[in-house]
This record gives structure tokens, sequence and C-alpha cells, in this order.
């Protein structure tokens, strides 16, 4: 890793995740002069801004920002440019540095040079953040101090300090932050994607160029890696000097299955039971295959790997159960942000379905989706962005009888619709399938703004029910 005491580096990109706060502070601490350049506004970065502002004065140091803009004479300026993974690969800036010479570095990249322990690495189309955590509670059974972190809200150098040889680090990582870690040709030792489909073609271009991304995460791995794909993958891809497991719920030949009386197996030894994994849906138990079939192959034992699948009973923004109303369940799936995840989880949740989906558009085809939730949803709530016209559309000529509201642009009155649909024994499901772009600042936003809302109508009606027991 590079002495980075005393040079001029621009971190592009604070945002409002941590991730360019934690790449800020450490540089910080290496003794970096930085410039922080973001085009929102200062009022939008307030809290981050007061966060890093106080830390440079512990250091005695200071921050130089550049808010609103970028400007060329920053990057001209710079020995370094730090690029927030939002920032797309064509931006006239990182051509602009480049023609400068100006070395270009992500968080990640970074932190894969500076990190003296084994990286396990998880990516997919779908199920990645679930399985990161998985395998992240499998390996700290056996090593408590497993540090996690990556496209998770969480810092990966922020934790760096933490690290020692002996500290594994599971990373959940995006086709973005994939693509840059390819570049500098960077893998984890440890490797796992879930699955792949079709996602973010309004960033990449084309499936072909969304798939090598993903393809990076296994790319640079030395003989030494280990790499847990599904079949179709390990057999396209399987062609390094690493190690490559296959895994498949379906197909009876790969080297992890689960067979019909239930069993986990890795070749012949017996990963967990079906009945150890106590989250909902067939995808999650795929995902379970995936992370046991890495954890064990790290050094985790099969006792240790059912333990943890035990343990866990709900991720974040994922099928999470909010509240139940007049019984009547609400369910936060807010980062089924494509219509892979949306199917799953319209196959998962029982009883009639009141959905809520719908958002930005990201040039996927939302065919498969009107037709999946044409036969799975009781009702269709509808959020507005620019792919709810043809979602709606679709809908309309493919089930014209299906209850359809909205398009709204305030959640709470789409909350408050889909309740009016809903049928006790029934669900109302937030599950977009598409971006939370222009109604949200993210995904996670949208998510927390729908447990808010959900969780005021419980207290509500819990205080209805408690007036009316001792009236």
């Amino acid at each position: 890793m590079e002495r980075l005491a005393g040079k001029r580096v621009v971190v592009m990109g604070l945002g409002v995740h941590g991730g360019g706060l934690g790449v800020a502070r450490w540089l910080l601490r290496q003794g970096a002069e930085i410039i922080v350049t973001d085009h929102a506004s200062p009022e939008v970065l307030a809290e981050p801004i007061a966060r890093l502002n106080a830390f440079a004065t512990e250091l005695g140091v200071s921050v130089r920002y550049t808010l609103g803009e970028h400007r060329a004479e920053d990057i001209r300026a710079a020995e370094m440019l730090v690029v927030n993974p939002a920032v797309r690969p064509d931006s006239p800036w990182l051509a602009l540095a480049r023609s400068y010479g100006v070395k270009i570095e992500t968080e990640m990249t970074l932190f894969f040079r500076a990190c003296p322990a084994p990286i396990l690495g998880v990516t997919g189309t779908k199920g990645k953040t679930t399985t990161t955590l998985l395998l992240a509670a499998m390996i700290r059974q056996r090593y408590p101090n497993t540090v996690v972190a990556g496209n998770l809200r969480v810092s990966a150098l922020e934790a760096i300090t933490q690290i020692t040889p002996q500290t594994p680090v599971v990373l959940e990582l995006s086709s973005f932050q994939l693509e840059r870690l390819g570049e500098a040709g960077l893998s984890p030792q440890y490797a796992l994607l879930t699955n792949l489909g079709i996602d973010h073609l309004n960033w990449h271009g084309s499936l072909a160029a969304y798939a090598n991304a993903k393809r990076q995460i296994m790319a640079h791995q030395g003989e030494n890696g280990v790499a847990v794909l599904p079949p179709e993958q390990a057999q396209a891809w399987g062609h390094g000097r690493q190690e490559v497991i296959s895994f498949s719920l379906t197909d009876p030949t790969a080297d992890a299955t689960v067979d019909a009386a239930g069993y986990a197996r890795y070749r012949d030894v017996i990963l967990f039971h079906r009945s150890d994994l106590r989250l909902p849906g067939v995808h999650n138990l795929a995902n379970a295959l995936a992370a046991a079939t890495l954890a064990y192959r790290f050094g985790i034992e099969p006792e240790a790997i059912a333990t943890a699948l035990h343990e866990i009973t709900a991720v974040e923004h994922r099928l999470e159960l909010v509240a139940t109303i007049d019984d009547v369940r609400y369910i936060n799936d807010t980062t089924a942000t494509n219509p892979t995840a949306t199917a799953a989880a319209l196959a998962t949740v029982d009883g009639p379905i009141v959905l809520i989906t719908g958002g930005a558009d990201k040039e996927l085809d939302l065919a498969a989706l009107a037709d999946t939730i044409a036969n799975g949803a009781a009702a269709v709530v509808l959020l507005d962005g620019s792919a709810t016209p043809t979602l709606q559309a679709l809908l309309r000529a493919r089930k014209p009888d299906l209850p359809l509201a909205g398009p709204f642009t305030d959640l709470s009155a789409a909350v408050a619709t889909a309740r009016l649909f809903a049928q006790p024994g029934g669900a109302v499901l937030l599950s977009p399938g598409c971006a939370s772009f222009g109604m949200f600042r993210n995904e996670f936003h949208r998510g927390e703004a729908f447990r808010q809302i959900v969780r005021q109508l419980a207290a509500v009606r819990a205080g209805e029910q408690m007036y009316d027991s001792s009236s």
C-alpha cells in the first residue's frame, strides 16, 4: 500500500450511506490532504459533513469542500481521485482525471490493498445481502470478530483498524464495485455468486457487460482462491486456477445440493437440514446452501452452520414483517428492485397479497413482472416513477379486472389505499421491482418510510382497540 501522507486526494461523492465518510476519515488518518466534492447540496449532506468536520478537528486538520458541483481545477490539482460507486464509469470527470494522469481509486480498491485478512466476497442479482449476513453469521460462530461491510451501508475502511490477519472479512459487493475492482485486477480470495439474472442495464448497457462485472468477483483469484457459483457460471467461468464449486437446488449433479429429505449436502458432507433455516422462501434455501458451502470450505463445521441458520429470523428490508394490523401482515421488501426479486416475494408470502409496486426504470423487461403480478396479487397499488406507466399498461392488458390503484406520489396514501384492499389473513407487501429514485433517495429511504407509516398505523389501531375494550 502506497504512502498517502501529504498527498492531495479528491473524494468524489460523500453520499449519505457512510462509504464516502469512511473513505474520507481513513484518508485523513493516513495524512492525506483531501477535498470532498459532491453534486448534492450542503443541506442534503449536512450530517456527514458535520461528522467529517468533527473528526478532522480531533486530528487537528481541515477538509475542503466543493458542493453542488464538481470542478475541473480540483481534479487537475489532485494526485489521487477516490470515486463513489455511484459515479458512472463513463463519467467525463473520470476521463478528465485520466487525461491528467490522476490515479483513480475506490473505497474497495483501497480496502483490498490495505486489508491484511482473508476476504470473502458475495455478489448476485438478488439475495446477496441475505447471503452475506448468513455467511457472516456462520463464520462468527468460530471467529466472533468477523467484519461485515461493503454494499451494506457499512464502510469497510472504517473497520480496517479492527482487522488483523486472523480477522475474516465478509463483503457484499455490487456490480458497480466489482467493475472497479476488476479494473484494478482485484478479487476476494473466497467468492460467492448467488445467481445471475438481468439488472442495472441502465448502468452497464447490456447483459453481457453486467455479467462481466459480476464475473470480476473471481476473475483475478489465484491458486488459493475458492469460488461458489451456480452451475451455469461454474461451467462458463471456471477455467482459472482457483477451486470452483457449483451449488443448485435443482441440478443433482452440482457439488452442493439439497436432497429430497431436506438435507443440504456438499459432496458427502451434510451441512444443515432445511428445518434449521428460519427465513422463508425457496430462494432463501438457495442462499443458505451457497453460504453454507463457502463457510464449510472456509473451515466452519456443519454444527456451527446449522446454529447460525437457526439464529437468523429476519433481514432488514427483505421480506421484513413490520406489523400485523387487523390480521393483515405488512411486509417491507423494499430491496426488491428488480422483477425477479418481486416474483420471489410473491411466491413466498401466503394469503391474498396487496402489492405496492412500481418506481424508477432500470431499462428492464417488465413483461415477466406483469405476468407474475397478474397471477400472484389480489390487488395492486402503484408508486409513481418512470417504469410505472409501462407496468400499469401491461397489468391492465393481462388482467383487466385486477384491482389497480395509483400511481401515488405519496407513500402514506399508497399504504392507506392498500389497507382498503387488504383481506384478513392476507398481506400488504411493499416489493417494488423497480428503483426508488424520484420519490425517495434510495431503496432504504423507501423502506424506512414504509416502516414508519405502518408502525404509526399499528399504534393508532392499538389505541383504538384499547379504547374499545375499556368502554
